[in-house]
C-alpha cells in the first residue's frame, strides 16, 4: 500500500514538473510518508521516475492480455483496443502530461526503457490481420497505430485547455468519455476500413 501511495504521488508530481522539476520532498509530502520511507522503496528520484513510467505500461499490458483479441474479428478487436485505451486514460488523465514531460525534458531517454513496443504489438497484429483478411485497407501499420493512438489520447492531453474554452462542459464526465469513445471508434474505423 505504501509503495502504491508513493507511486501515485510521484506520478502526479512528475506529470506536473517532469523529472527535472519534481522534488522528492513534495512526493513524500503528497504520499504522506517520510523521505526516509521514500528512499526505502526507491534508491533515488531517477529510480522512482523509471517505476512511475513503467507502471502504466504494465497495467495496460495486463488489461490487453485479458481481452482475448485472438477470438475476435479485426474490426471488433480494434474497437476493444480503442475502448481500453480511452477508458485507461479517463481513469488516469494526468498520464498524457507524464509522457509529454518525458518527451520534452528527456527526449524519450527513459521512455525507451519501458518496453512500450510490447503494448503496440497487439494493435499492429490486429491491423495486419485486418489487411490480410481484406477488411482493412492497405496501410503502413506503424503510422496507422500512431494516428489511432492520437485520436484516442490527444483528447486527454488538451482537456485542461478545453476546460477554459468550454467551462460548462466536463470533458472527463462518464457521458463525455463515452461520447469520445464512440466518436473515436467511428472515426478510426472510417479511416482503416476498406471502401468497396
Amino acid at each position: 500500500m505504501t509503495q502504491q501511495q508513493i507511486l501515485d504521488a510521484a506520478e502526479q508530481e512528475f506529470s506536473r514538473h517532469g523529472l527535472n522539476g519534481a522534488r522528492m520532498s513534495a512526493i513524500a509530502s503528497r504520499a504522506k510518508v517520510t523521505t526516509a520511507t521514500l528512499h526505502y522503496y526507491f534508491e533515488n528520484k531517477e529510480s522512482l521516475y523509471r517505476a512511475v513510467l513503467q507502471r502504466p505500461v504494465d497495467e495496460v499490458q495486463t488489461k490487453l492480455g485479458q481481452l482475448n483479441l485472438e477470438g475476435l474479428s479485426p474490426e471488433e478487436a480494434l474497437k476493444q483496443i480503442v475502448r481500453l485505451a480511452i477508458a485507461n486514460e479517463a481513469q488516469n488523465p494526468q498520464r498524457q502530461m507524464l509522457w509529454f514531460q518525458e518527451a520534452s525534458q528527456n527526449q524519450g531517454i527513459y521512455f525507451k526503457e519501458c518496453n512500450v513496443l510490447s503494448l503496440h504489438e497487439h494493435l499492429l497484429k490486429v491491423l495486419e490481420q485486418g489487411m490480410a483478411e481484406g477488411c482493412f485497407r492497405q496501410m503502413k501499420p506503424f503510422l496507422a497505430l500512431t494516428y489511432i493512438l492520437s485520436v484516442c489520447l490527444f483528447y486527454f492531453t488538451v482537456h485542461e485547455n478545453w476546460r477554459h474554452l468550454t467551462p460548462d462542459i466536463d470533458r472527463l464526465s462518464p457521458e463525455m468519455i463515452e461520447e469520445h469513445t464512440e466518436e473515436a471508434i467511428a472515426f478510426i474505423l472510417a479511416g482503416v476500413k476498406r471502401s468497396d
